[in-house]
């Protein structure tokens, strides 16, 4: 059979991309005994795209994402995600400049969001943004940014281009610990409450393709990446984790209710 493709969301930069996910590829090469190589994505709905015409048969989604590939694909499972994604949270930044105590403070502010869709980019900020009583198209200085990922988000609100910004928390605290951001220039304003958030969703075709038990095997393997020696653990680093814990398609509901909410799944 075809080398099984493996593919996910591009929410940082490429090169960060490629070292994680072409780690689980030789990984599960190894594990599973079957080719396995990963497939960029250019953003966010191509990486749907791709699984919903099972082009991608194992991949790494957001939350909104996930539920989309899962609409598209009749009989696709969320299966893992990392422990953090079960209580995910989005940071909202300010430039220095700025001054905001609270979520409400950021209006009045030029104001980015991360990919338009991003579960902790975009569609929980704007939730939650709501629930406080600011309206996104018409509380800030002008209509909000989409910077394409989250490490632009900080970059853009560090430089300027705009004073406020919404990203995933996990990528902020990296680059916090990282030094890759200045805190003298950016800081936190508030975190959100908790969501679920990232994980891995199979293909349906996996096993009618690579033979029965295979989706079974590619799970397990996943999820014993911690114990598999140096090379998976430093892959589980890049993926901001120290292991894969089980998920299931229900705990996305609530995604799926605020996405259709806002009008980003018909």
């Amino acid at each position: 059979p075809p080398a099984l493709v493996i593919g996910g969301i591009p929410d940082q930069e490429v090169a960060l991309l490629e070292e994680r996910f072409d780690g689980v590829a030789t990984y599960l090469s190894d594990e599973v005994g079957i080719p396995v190589r990963y497939q960029p994505s250019v953003d966010y709905a191509a990486v749907v795209t791709s699984f919903a015409n099972g082009e991608v048969k194992l991949g790494w989604f957001g939350g909104l994402t996930g539920v989309q590939a899962r609409l598209e694909t009749e009989g696709a499972e969320a299966v893992l995600q990392r422990p953090i994604d079960a209580e995910f949270r989005s940071v909202f930044i300010a430039n220095a400049d700025v001054e905001a105590d609270t979520i409400t403070d950021l209006a009045g502010s030029r104001f980015t969001f991360g990919s338009e869709s991003s579960t902790s980019g975009h569609v929980m900020p704007r939730y939650f943004l709501q629930q406080d009583g600011v309206d996104p198209e018409a509380d800030f200085d002008g209509q909000p940014g989409y910077s394409g990922s989250h490490d632009k988000t900080y970059k853009l609100v560090e430089a300027g281009s705009f004073e406020v910004g919404a990203l995933n928390s996990s990528v902020w605290d990296q680059a916090v610990e990282d030094g890759a951001v200045d805190t003298d220039v950016v800081r936190e304003v508030a975190r959100t409450p908790t969501y679920f958030d990232y994980h891995w969703v199979v293909h349906p075709d996996i096993d009618e393709v690579y033979g029965d038990g295979t989706s079974d095997k590619l799970v397990e393997a996943l999820m014993g990446m911690q114990d598999a020696g140096p090379a998976a653990t430093d892959t589980l680093e890049l993926f901001e984790t120290d292991s894969f814990i089980p998920t299931e398609n229900a705990n996305y509901d609530q995604i799926e209710a605020v996405a259709r909410s806002l009008d980003l799944i018909q």
